[in-house]
């Protein structure tokens, strides 16, 4: 990550006052001509560095440079420190060099505030490496390809230009431009298989409004597809889910400690596999023709029991 590199490298020349190139590039594990444009970058953002050729030579800063810290007050540094500390749980690897360093610079200890870890239960879970690949083509602005199984039950083949990494609702998801549907759309990380890097680069085109879910209408268009109400009650036994999946105003606790719910849900297929999965827990209260039909999915389960011969 070429600012965590920027960074250390003003660091390692206030260290040692003066390096060259191959050191430098044998230190950060690049070429000696990514070594110099480091130097570039960091010369236009104002920091005095410079290269001295022949015997003694190499890159230094000048001598009364000093990175001054004193444009921050304490509250800011510490809010500083807190935020990477918060990335540093989510990708170590990157935030680890930066935050040593802005805490020696800013003095104190660094706060052991929070701990995050998005990882599944599961070691071998293919979203992780998903993740990574994901983040190339991000930053090298390159296409991929993957087999998508959707939410209505039908699997096919997008080539997707990648925009953003998004953690929402427990899960991540992709927020790319859908090259096959000519739009915008989340692909969910879980469901993707046969994910590839194309050779196709793409300009990176303006991001509309993300969809913030606060109002119904929002979420009609971010769905892209027709939303009904329904309005169900739930055993004493998945109060879990119900804290974890349901709006706290749209749920009301019965006498006898179940739950009454109303909830906004795809009017699809994926409705009654949700309402399926909460088992012998849930009953539809109403509209009558989805609980009709809850009704006669929950015999086609059954009917699965029935025809087994063993």
């Amino acid at each position: 990550m070429q600012i965590n590199r920027l960074f250390e490298m003003v660091y390692l020349l206030l260290d040692r006052k003066n390096m060259t190139a191959r050191e430098l590039s044998e230190h950060f594990e690049v070429s000696v001509r990514t070594v110099y444009r480091d130097v570039e970058t960091l010369s236009e953002a104002g920091i005095p560095v410079y290269a001295v050729k022949g015997k003694n030579g190499g890159i230094r800063l000048t001598e009364n440079f000093v990175l001054n810290k004193s444009v921050l007050n304490e509250e800011e540094q510490k809010k500083i420190l807190q935020s990477l500390y918060g990335m540093h749980a989510v990708r170590k690897e990157e935030a680890e060099p930066v935050l040593s360093r802005l805490s020696a610079l800013f003095g104190g200890e660094r706060e052991d505030w929070i701990e995050l870890d998005f990882s599944t239960w599961n070691r071998e879970n293919p979203v992780s490496r998903s993740f990574d690949l994901l983040k190339e083509a991000i930053f090298s602005r390159q296409t991929v390809t993957f087999c998508y199984s959707g939410a209505d039950g039908r699997t096919g083949l997008r080539r997707a230009e990648p925009l953003k990494l998004v953690f929402r609702a427990s899960d991540w998801y992709l927020y790319a431009f859908c090259v096959d549907r000519q739009d915008f759309r989340f692909f969910k990380l879980s469901r993707m298989e046969e994910l590839r890097l194309t050779k196709e680069s793409f300009q990176r085109r303006k991001l509309p409004a993300l969809w913030q879910g606060k109002e119904k209408e929002e979420g009609e268009r971010a769905y892209r597809g027709r939303l009904t109400d329904v309005r169900v009650q739930v055993s004493p036994q998945m109060a879990y889910r119900i804290l974890e999946e349901f709006q706290r105003d749209a749920v009301t606790k019965l006498e006898d400690g179940s739950f009454e719910a109303q909830l906004t849900l795809p009017d699809d297929d994926w409705l009654y596999q949700y309402l399926l999965s909460f088992g012998s827990s849930l009953r539809v209260l109403s509209p009558k023709e989805i609980r009709d039909r809850h009704i006669e999915e929950l015999k086609k389960a059954l009917e699965r029991y029935d025809n087994m011969t063993d």
